[in-house]
């Protein structure tokens, strides 16, 4: 089973763009990261999905998980 996933990734013409995991065009542009790491939040909460956040260079910097974790922490009890 793939996981679904939502992505802010850099726009070639500047700025930010907020895409779904395998999707062509964005979902939503931004001036800021900022602005779209905040509605890519809202948006994997809602749809409950991994949020996967790139840095300019396009590597992956961050990612949270907002739905069904395939590697969920282990109980600290």
């Amino acid at each position: 089973m793939s996981r679904k996933t939502h992505h802010v990734v850099p726009s070639s013409g500047g700025g930010w763009n907020v895409k779904r995991g395998g999707a062509s065009r964005a979902s939503k542009h931004f001036d800021t990261k900022k602005e779209a790491r905040e509605y890519g939040r809202e948006v994997s909460r809602n749809q409950k999905t991994e949020l996967v956040i790139h840095g300019k260079d396009g590597k992956i910097q961050q990612s949270d998980s907002y739905g069904n974790d395939p590697c969920p922490p282990k109980d600290t009890r």
